[in-house]
């Protein structure tokens, strides 16, 4: 039997104070004890062993009013009750945190620029460490794969429960793949990321702990996609099982009781027709019914969960039941509650930053924004981190746009060659990117797998305008009126509305590469929007270009073929070639029918995902698919710079990332659960 020590106690503690017969072990002093099968993290009874102790935990003094601030959660119970019998133990990085304070946070707007924000909080099956190569277990205590990698098998933590203490169970996950995933109501195609070579997998659960993912063809970079995805593996069937119709017959009755239409409808409210995690809840899009309905939003395994959610922001309290505890026996996470504020504004934004007001930031930060914010660090009390990009601004153009007109010419690859040519990337890269990026193509990996040609990275990068209007005066996009600009080669004016918005690519870039197309006779109009506005017009194929950041690592693509399969990219990201999506998608009865090479591509992607990783076979099949994409231009590189991320000096227990990244899922790899705030 664990001893449990008063949580009063607990919240007194002193960073480095040990609390327990456990030492305070540290990544920064481990105090001779032994490292664990695992980087930066042990097995309960794996850290015990180690460690020569029994570990004694303790809690935050004030969960109780938290857990009182969730809506539906029952009184709380001891301390013990609420961790699994074998938690997570987490080495914080310089010291064993404190309880409280408040972590401030700034996003654009709903489902708009917190990503971020959301890694904060974000748990999955398994995550990959800071070393970004190694995986490690989260949700999952242990995994294992049989020898041709179809078969994935997972082992739960025993005890485990929901944020509303419900327990957590492998039906929970069976329940994600086999109601929400496979379910026509809520998804009419399933996910990529379910299937394997465009087939689906199936779950076995031969116990509450154990979960086993049959795949009908290998594809290891499955445990990838759980690593780095925010769409999480599991959901609670206790609570969505009310009003799904394969699990309650009562289901829409029930549903139809609290006010909504029927049980979907009831899903979808907190669910989302989508699997990002960031939908409105019931409190925001639902205000009229959440008096009634049993929970404002439905419960997770997540750090902290919301309790408020309006237009303005959110406000989230510390997951009472979070499985992770500290080298003490301390119960993560150390900060416990999160204030949420929406600013659309930019340069509201960068002021915040400045003032001081805001302790963690990446997502929308921008090159641009450096100087002034490395100015200021000092004043605001803050720290700022240049750190590399994997994805660089790309423009596409809408090969399947609804002007016939735009959509022969965009879709003419001479085209297409001629606007890369006519981009001078050394001068965007100077003037833009203070001369710290890399002038690059897009390749659809970044950076390239290992064996692959890298001279794609510079294919039709060179700076030619001549060569630019060369293409356009064979495309017969003459200048009719004599004003300096071309026509369409049917005389109908052309002018690009190139509509971006700053989550997704520096307003600088735009307007720099307007200019040189500008200089061929390329006439564009640049309009920022807000990034709901840019989704909404690319997801109903209204846009000219398409522009936003672009590009992952292998290790991602290997468990995601989103990148490669049209419309190249999910809701969120750059898409482009929406009517060949359709066609796809319809099985070649609805939509416009792809050229060879991109039918090519998804025969090729699948290949890719079941060859054997580091493979000669992957390493062709991965040098095919640069070869298409690269040459065909759908996306057409810019430069590849760093970006900064912002930390208020007052946080703890930061380390510096790796890299300026959504693909690893921003600060998943770096363990914000230990995050403390020494104000």
């Amino acid at each position: 039997m664990k001893r449990l020590l008063l949580s009063g106690v607990a919240a007194i503690a002193l960073p480095g104070m040990a609390l327990a017969n456990c030492p305070a072990v540290t990544m920064a002093d481990m105090g001779g004890v032994a490292t664990g099968a695992f980087p930066q993290q042990y097995e309960l009874s794996e850290f015990e062993a180690a460690a020569g102790c029994s570990m004694e935990f303790s809690g935050y003094e004030g969960m109780a009013a938290l857990n009182a601030r969730i809506k539906g959660n029952p009184d709380l119970p001891a301390l013990a009750d609420r961790l699994p019998s074998e938690p997570l133990v987490v080495v914080p990085y310089a010291s064993v945190g404190k309880y409280g304070g408040e972590l401030d946070v700034l996003s654009n707007a709903t489902e708009a620029g917190t990503s971020d924000f959301l890694s904060v909080r974000h748990v999955n099956l398994v995550r990959y460490s800071d070393d970004l190569e190694t995986i490690v277990p989260n949700i999952a205590k242990s995994w294992s794969w049989n020898d041709d990698f179809t078969q994935l098998t997972f082992k739960l933590r025993a005890g485990h429960k929901w944020s509303d203490g419900a327990p957590f169970t492998s039906a929970d996950v069976a329940f994600w793949h086999d109601n929400l995933m496979l379910d026509t109501n809520i998804f009419e195609t399933p996910k990529d990321y379910v299937t394997v070579a465009g087939e689906t997998m199936t779950v076995e659960t031969p116990d509450d702990t154990t979960v086993i993912f049959n795949l009908p063809a290998p594809k290891p970079g499955l445990l990838a996609h759980f690593a780095t995805h925010y769409a999480q593996g599991f959901q609670p069937k206790h609570f969505f099982g009310q009003f799904h119709p394969d699990i309650n017959a009562d289901a829409d009755a029930y549903a139809q009781s609290l006010g909504f239409e029927n049980g979907y409808d009831a899903i979808k409210a907190y669910y989302g027709n989508s699997d990002w995690t960031d939908t409105p809840s019931p409190m925001l899009s639902f205000p009229a019914l959440v008096d009634g309905l049993p929970k404002g939003t439905h419960p997770t395994l997540e750090s902290h969960i919301y309790v408020t959610d309006t237009t303005e922001g959110r406000y989230l309290v510390a997951n009472p039941y979070f499985h992770m505890v500290d080298t003490t026996g301390q119960q993560l996470p150390y900060i416990p509650t999160q204030d949420e504020v929406y600013i659309n504004d930019n340069e509201v934004r960068i002021l915040k930053l400045v003032n001081g007001e805001i302790d963690y930031k990446s997502q929308s930060l921008q090159l641009a924004s450096a100087p002034l914010l490395l100015e200021n660090q000092e004043k605001g009390n803050y720290s700022i981190y240049l750190k590399p990009e994997i994805t660089m601004g790309a423009f596409g153009f809408n090969v399947t746009h609804e002007d016939e007109a735009k959509r022969a010419v965009f879709g003419d690859l001479r085209f297409r060659e001629a606007m890369s040519v006519a981009i001078n990337r050394d001068e965007l890269n100077e003037v833009g990117f203070f001369g710290q990026g890399t002038p690059l193509q897009y390749t659809g990996f970044s950076p390239l797998p290992n064996g692959v040609d890298t001279s794609w990275q510079t294919y039709k990068t060179q700076y030619d305008p001549a060569a630019a209007n060369a293409l356009l005066d064979e495309l017969g996009m003459a200048d009719t009126d004599g004003d300096g600009l071309r026509e369409l080669p049917n005389g109908d004016k052309l002018v690009l509305n190139l509509n971006f918005s700053t989550q997704g690519i520096a307003g600088q870039t735009v307007e720099l590469v307007s200019q040189y197309w500008a200089d061929v006779g390329v006439a564009s109009v640049v309009k920022e929007v807000t990034p709901d506005e840019y989704r909404s017009a690319q997801s109903s194929n209204q846009l000219d270009v398409s522009m936003w950041r672009k590009g992952q690592p292998l290790a991602i693509v290997l468990g995601n073929n989103e990148l490669w399969v049209p419309p190249y990219e999910n809701y969120f990201g750059n898409r482009n070639a929406m009517l060949w999506a359709e066609w796809v998608d319809s099985g070649g009865s609805a939509g416009v029918e792809p050229p060879v090479w991109a039918k090519d591509l998804i025969a090729d992607i699948n290949a890719l995902q079941s060859a054997p990783i580091g493979s000669e076979a992957a390493t062709e099949i991965a040098g095919r698919m640069v070869k298409a994409m690269t040459e065909n231009l759908m996306f057409i590189g810019t430069v590849n710079a760093p970006a900064p991320i912002y930390r208020n000096n007052d946080l703890k227990n930061f380390t510096e990332f790796k890299t300026h990244s959504y693909e690893y899922y921003r600060t998943y790899p770096y363990r914000a659960a230990q995050w403390y705030l020494d104000e």
